[in-house]
């Protein structure tokens, strides 16, 4: 173990050996064939291409690789983080969210920054590294702060926001900064400004989702992009009659997965997420411009260049899961800068990144019409021709469809030969199969590219989904307090009998007293954590009324007794939840493929290759190939290889990119949902990846592991 004085004098040691060594150049030093030796950016670059052209591990030799170091972090769980490299620092955040700066080479930790008193329960997939001259900042986000720290020290810069950070609700509307808003993507660089994701609720009354652009060295407000239009801008009337802005039920449409940047061009590509409320669209009818879109935006004033919406009047949760990829694409002999975004629904939409012109057809078809009152869906949603969908379509289902490993097939045959399977079936008080899931084909890990060939690489979950809607109740009424709370808030996901559904990642909360503090638990519920938004609103008397009906304490008063709370009905729908379509032993309904991997080639539209993705390790060698969820992306390189954690079953594998053959994998100390990080330091090259586990019940890990040639 190194020596208190050794771990004082580390941060110096390493600005010296920073300013005495041959460190790699950064991003903007690089030619445009040089940025990919770097991983300065989230993702690798920051057209988001997850790809290197660092060539030390070969096809030939990746067999050879080895664990070179692992970092140890104090806080353990889920650790979706990209790292990212500056010079010879590797920054990434821990499952608490603190910022760790560790050194590239040996993994030894020069310096953290975090709260020392309050765990923070949220997740991140990393952080922004912006540098001018001998300014070199770390950006990265705790609650609803945005944070700047010096990059070499890990100290908050005092001329920036407050002391070293701003509140990113300080851009929205006045009547939305007190509301749940945080982010848990790194933001987008531009020059001296970081547009940032927004992660909101996506229930009633979520704030406006607003792209904000802050200046890096001052953290003053650069420029705002309304994702729903005020009265004087285009797309306002897309929104039914009433003004969007000012309604207390309507929100979102924001962009909580992240950016990609053409620097040359001055545009910031924009994905934004469904509108608020997320399944009933009866207080949003129209279009609902510009959620679930693409938005093309001048990177110097935040002005809409072009958009493309991709669901309209979305209540399905079809929200763009990822970053899109910026790449080139060759058609009729010429060379077009492209801009490709998968999707939940397993579609790939590729356009002229500078025009939005579509390179291949989109076709907008028909759809069927809600039954459910007062709901109105478009009449026709868009279908790219090509490339075809990455994942099976719910269409394609039927009684023969389900999984050779059910015990109970007969009650499958019947749910798949009754359930409703129509692509773009609405929501109705019946089942519907889901299938690509909620959480999509495509999640945020996002897809690799070549960005010189036209290549596309993206990991893909086949798990369907059972979607369905409830007629909405009174959350109160004759009911204790805390138990309405309950229902208002938490049912949706925990179930009424609060034991939740643990296969879809929503715990259990039966005998929590158990397990939690109640002061943890109030942190949980006010912040939120991993998938769960935050619910800042919930005043103190049914915070309190909540946390003594989920510790068992509440006395049997009705809310007359305890609240003058007067609830009313604010739709007239609910969602049933978030439910997998799961046998009887806890595993996907349908047959394999789980989980599986592709190369599309965005030159013609056609794919190279398809396999199945990961194992099943609940059925023993007759789960080895068949696929399994997967959540994290891939790392493409030049001389061939591709590179992936992200499976449920916990390995790390690379993969010929060129035939989809397996030529490595090892078992990590816990499931890596994350996106690996490839660099270079001293002339060696390394990949380094976080493994945090917990989710899809995975064990808890707390390590950075990085490989090596030996």
């Amino acid at each position: 173990m190194p020596s208190k004085l050794f771990c004082s004098l580390l941060p110096i040691v390493t600005i010296v050996l920073l300013l005495f060594t041959n460190c790699q150049p950064s991003e903007k030093e690089d030619s445009s064939k040089n940025q990919y030796v770097t991983w300065s950016s989230y993702l690798g670059d920051s057209g988001r291409s997850h790809y290197s052209t660092l060539s030390q591990i070969t096809p030939e030799n990746v067999k050879s690789l080895r664990v070179a170091w692992s970092y140890e972090a104090a806080d353990w769980g889920q650790m979706q983080m990209n790292p990212i490299v500056a010079d010879t620092i590797l920054y990434g955040v821990t499952a608490a969210m603190r910022v760790v700066a560790l050194h590239a080479a040996t993994g030894k930790e020069i310096w953290q920054f975090g709260d020392s008193v309050k765990v923070w329960h949220s997740t991140s997939r990393g952080v922004s590294y912006w540098e001018k001259g001998k300014d070199k900042r770390i950006l990265y986000t705790r609650g609803s702060d945005l944070y700047a720290l010096n990059a070499l020290s890990g100290k908050p810069i005092p001329t920036f926001g407050d002391n070293g950070k701003v509140d990113m609700r300080s851009g929205l509307p006045k009547s939305a900064q007190s509301k749940f808003v945080i982010s848990n993507t790194p933001g987008t660089i531009y020059k001296d400004i970081i547009a940032m994701p927004l992660r909101l609720s996506e229930g009633p009354g979520a704030p406006p989702g607003d792209v904000m652009a802050f200046n890096v060295i001052t953290g003053a407000v650069e420029w705002v992009f309304h994702t729903i239009p005020e009265a004087d801008e285009e797309g306002y009337d897309s929104w039914g009659d009433e003004d969007p802005r000012e309604s207390p039920l309507v929100g979102a449409a924001n962009n909580w997965s992240g950016m990609a940047v053409d620097e040359e061009a001055g545009i910031i590509y924009v994905p934004t997420g469904s509108a608020a409320p997320d399944f009933y669209g009866g207080v949003r009818k129209g279009s609902n411009l510009y959620a679930n879109s693409l938005v093309a935006l001048d990177g110097d004033t935040g002005e809409r260049i072009w958009h493309f919406q991709f669901t309209h009047h979305d209540i399905w949760d079809r929200d763009p899961p990822a970053p899109p990829n910026l790449l080139m694409v060759q058609q009729d002999g010429k060379k077009i800068p492209a801009v490709a975004q998968v999707t939940k629904q397993g579609y790939v939409y590729v356009f002229n990144r500078m025009t939005g012109e579509p390179l291949f057809d989109i076709e907008e078809r028909p759809v069927p019409p809600s039954i459910l009152e007062g709901e109105e869906t478009w009449p026709t949603q868009p279908f790219p021709v090509k490339p075809k969908p990455f994942a099976r379509q719910s269409t394609e289902l039927s009684e023969n469809s389900v999984s050779p490993y059910a015990e109970n097939q007969e009650e499958l045959r019947e749910l798949l030969r009754t359930a409703d399977k129509r692509i773009y079936a609405p929501p109705s008080l019946e089942p519907t199969i889901l299938l690509p899931g909620y959480d999509g084909a495509a999640e945020w890990g996002g897809a690799g590219a070549d960005p010189e060939d036209g290549i596309l690489y993206v990991n893909s979950n086949e798990m369907p989904r059972m979607l369905q809607m409830g007629l909405a109740k009174n959350d109160y009424a004759g009911l204790p307090l805390g138990q309405g709370v309950y229902n208002k808030y938490c049912v949706t996901c925990h179930q009424a009998d609060r034991k939740g559904v643990v296969a879809s990642g929503f715990p259990s909360l039966i005998d929590l007293q158990l397990r939690k503090e109640k002061d943890e638990v109030s942190t949980i519920v006010t912040q939120g954590k991993g998938m769960m938004t935050g619910f800042p609103q919930i005043p103190k008397e049914e915070m309190e009324a909540l946390l003594r009906f989920l510790f068992d304490e509440e006395v049997q008063h009705s809310v007359a007794e305890e609240s003058d709370q007067k609830d009313s009905i604010a739709i007239p729908y609910k969602h049933a939840g978030y439910n997998k379509f799961l046998d009887s032993n806890g595993l996907p309904a349908i047959a394999p493929p789980w989980g599986t991997m592709h190369a599309i080639d965005l030159n013609t539209g056609d794919y190279i290759w398809s396999i199945p993705f990961g194992n099943t390790p609940e059925l023993g060698d007759e789960g080895i190939g068949i696929g399994t969820e997967n959540y994290g992306g891939p790392i493409v390189t030049e001389n061939g290889l591709l590179f992936i954690g992200a499976t449920r079953d916990g390995y790390f594998r690379v993969f010929n990119k060129h035939t989809g053959e397996l030529l490595w994998e090892y078992k990590l100390p816990a499931a890596a949902f994350a996106t690996p990080a490839m660099y270079e330091v001293n002339g060696k090259q390394y990949i380094a990846i976080a493994c945090g586990g917990e989710k899809l019940g995975t064990e808890k890990g707390n390590r950075i592991v990085a490989f090596a040639l030996e």
